[in-house]
């Protein structure tokens, strides 16, 4: 029904920055929240920040003035700009949506994940 296509992970060294998209498509009829997850080697999933369809975000403490998270309506699609990166940062991240599609209530959608790695 939904489809999401994580892209822009990779290495970087520390105090560098990336730009995670996510794009979502199927028969989508409205998205409510979007965002975006990571689990680093041996943790649990974490939220990272999210962005409701009304715009408000949400962050958690480890990335604030860091990370932003953005939104494009018309494209269905997320962002995640990373700066500052550190190595604390390493981890596999997730988008995850919830959506209304044509046939069906809204529910959770994730993607497959996109590798980021802070490294020297």
């Amino acid at each position: 029904q939904v489809q999401l296509v994580e892209s822009g992970g990779g290495l970087v060294q520390p105090g560098g920055s990336l730009r995670l998209s996510c794009a979502a498509s199927g028969r989508i009829y409205s998205i409510n929240a979007m965002g975006w997850y990571r689990q680093a080697p041996g943790k649990e999933r974490e939220l990272v920040a999210d962005v409701t369809s009304g715009g408000s975000t949400y962050y958690a403490d480890s990335v604030k003035g860091r990370f932003t998270i953005s939104r494009d309506n018309a494209k269905n699609t997320v962002y995640l700009q990373m700066n500052s990166l550190k190595p604390e940062d390493t981890a596999v991240y997730y988008c995850k949506i919830n959506a209304r599609t044509t046939y069906l209530a809204a529910m959770d959608y994730w993607g497959k994940g996109t590798l980021v790695t802070v490294s020297s």
